[in-house]
Order: structure tokens, then sequence, then C-alpha cells
């Protein structure tokens, strides 16, 4: 019992801090083996883990396998014999033990990176629409709780720093709304190393004609460029800081979503709708 409630500790732990992890369990024994149905562990991304399914070899498999699924995003059962190391079986207790792995992803996580009108506008917007939210500013006037309340985080640095103060996974979707040019310049080629599946960035289209010129004389590739949604979000004649951070938000819900940005109404009639109810 106190193993289950170390990794379900562990699970919640990593759910405030946006780190994903996988779970795994056994759900079926046949002979004899180390641990029961039920047993459970843990493995975060980098191979440490909270509880035991068994230890040894089986347990080195059982973790890879959970780097797998988090990497795929594929929960999956996997069958493990331990009759004969000879023959590569991971153990000899003479059983078969079935493991279900299933990753556990994190709340996704919006990183704002520049709090003034629409930095702050879109991070209370992030909250309300249900995202872990971190704000981040190298002006400590702009990035604390009195200006920007109840956030996740408040990461005081440079732009350029920001990857060095939180981890930017496939759960991390960065909207860079930043003063200008010399920022940009520096910011983007650091986010584009990381695997976030969104990264946007404010400004004119003629900022950012600029701005790509500068990063390919710094060797970012059109590829690599490619990624960044900019300028961001969609278009909606937006002004006010709020309209803005509403067009931004949309279009990350977009891309999380998988959704295409096109109008419903111009989606069509669902064929089950006869023309009769349609309208």
């Amino acid at each position: 019992m106190a193993d289950e409630i170390s990794v379900y500790t562990a699970i919640l732990t990593a759910q405030e801090q946006g780190v994903s992890v996988a779970l795994a369990t056994i759900i079926t024994v046949v002979g004899s083996v180390p641990r029961h149905v039920g047993s459970k562990m843990l493995i975060r991304p980098d191979g440490t883990i909270i509880g035991t399914v068994g230890g040894g070899a089986m347990e080195s498999l059982v973790v890879r396998d959970a780097q797998a699924a988090l990497s795929d995003g594929a929960a999956r059962t996997t069958s493990y014999t331990l009759n004969d190391i000879r023959n590569g079986d991971p153990g000899i207790c003479g059983g078969t033990v079935e493991v279900f792995i299933e990753p556990l992803f994190s709340r996704p996580t919006l990183l704002v990176i520049g709090c003034g009108h629409v930095g702050k506008a879109l991070a209370e917007l992030g909250k309300w629409t249900g995202y872990r939210v971190l704000v981040s500013d190298d002006r400590a006037e702009f990035c604390n709780p009195t200006h920007i309340p109840n956030m996740d985080g408040y990461l005081l640095c440079a732009p350029s720093a920001v990857r060095e103060q939180v981890t930017i996974d496939r759960q991390t979707y960065v909207a860079a709304v930043t003063r200008g040019l010399p920022i940009d310049v520096e910011l983007i080629p650091a986010l584009l190393e990381t695997p976030a599946p969104y990264v946007g960035l404010i400004g004119s289209r003629r900022r950012w004609a600029l701005t790509v010129n500068a990063l390919k004389e710094k060797g970012c590739t059109e590829q690599a460029l490619a990624r960044i949604h900019a300028p961001i979000g969609l278009e909606l004649q937006a002004e006010t800081p709020q309209e803005i951070a509403i067009s931004i938000m949309a279009e990350i819900v977009m891309v999380r979503r998988g959704g295409s940005g096109v109008p419903m109404r111009w989606m069509g009639t669902p064929d089950s709708v006869s023309a009769d109810t349609a309208g």
C-alpha cells in the first residue's frame, strides 16, 4: 500500500509540475513471479522510477517500453517471460508477467514570453481555458503576481534564457509576444531546438520578414523557420490586447486539437440531418 501511495503522489506532483510520466501496472501473472497483479510503477522520461514491478532485467525492459510510450504517446500491453536467461528472458522465476503501460501526459502548458498588454491578456485567457500558464519577462515590474495574478510560474529572465528556466516539451505551447526584432533573433533559435508543437511570434509581416533574414544569417533553415506561426494568431482583424489574445489562443487550440480554422458554417450539413430539419 505504501508503494501505491508513493506512485499516486508522484503522479499528482508530476501533473502539478507539468511533467509527463508513464504508469506501468501488472495486469496478468502466470506461474512464479516477483510481484502480484495490480503492482504499479511510475516511470519518468529520464528513466527514474517510483515503485516497482519486480526489479532486475524485467523492470529495465518495462522502463525502456515506458519511455517508448512517452515518446510515441501510445499505451501498450507487453508480456515478459521469466524462464531462461540463456534464451534472452529477463529472469528465471518461471512465470509470465503482462504489464499495461500508460503514458500520462501533463496538462498542456502555455508559455507566454513577454508580459506587456497582450502577454497579460493571453496569460489570463490561457488560465481560463484550462492551461498551466507560465509567464516570462526580463522586466521585474511585469513578471510578478501583482501584475499578472494566479499564474503557475514566473520566469524572470532574458527571453533567450527561458529554456534554461523551464522544460519545453511536446505539451508546451509557446507564445512569444516580445518587444522587437533584436530579442526575437536571440530567442527563436533556442525555441527551435525544442519539441514544442506550437511556437508563435507576434509582429507584422514586415517584422517577420526582417526576422527571417536575420535568422537565416545565423544559420536557421527554411524548414526550421516554417515551424514558427508568424504573424501569430488567426486573422480576426483584432485590435485590443484582449482581441489579439483571443486570436492567439484560438490558433493554439486549433493546433492542439487538429482543427482547420475554417468557419463552422462552411463545414456543410451532416448527411444524417435532412434538409427539413437543418433549417
